[in-house]
């Protein structure tokens, strides 16, 4: 990752979620500036979406899409991603998707327009 580490604190996951979120079928996403040069990504996944297997993959599957499209988001931020129950069984595509439409919502996308 180039400008992202893993965000692992419990009191920074605690002050992202009692923040405004956006959501939608498959995840929901918090986001608050930090004052750092770099993203802090956090994954949640319930254990009511299933075993321990299930969990990690779908921890890892919204790593992947995170890592794939780095790019388009703006540093500085601290970011959790709560997966859903609809987030386990679909496809990388709708994942990506989602994750892409929350973060834009959110105004984590850098604009990509030139005028």
């Amino acid at each position: 990752m180039q400008f992202s580490c893993a965000l692992k604190r419990n009191h920074i996951f605690r002050r992202l979620y009692s923040t405004q979120g956006v959501a939608n079928g498959y995840l929901v996403l918090y986001a608050r500036k930090n004052r750092t040069q770099q993203n802090q990504v956090g994954i949640t996944v319930s254990k009511k979406l299933g075993c321990a297997v299930v969990r990690n993959r779908t921890r890892r599957r919204l790593r992947e899409v995170y890592r794939l499209n780095e790019s388009l988001f703006r540093p500085g931020w601290d970011i959790v991603v709560v997966a859903r129950s609809r987030a386990v069984n679909a496809p990388f595509s709708k994942l990506t998707q989602a994750y892409l439409a929350l973060a834009d919502k959110a105004g984590l996308l850098v604009s990509q327009q030139t005028e």
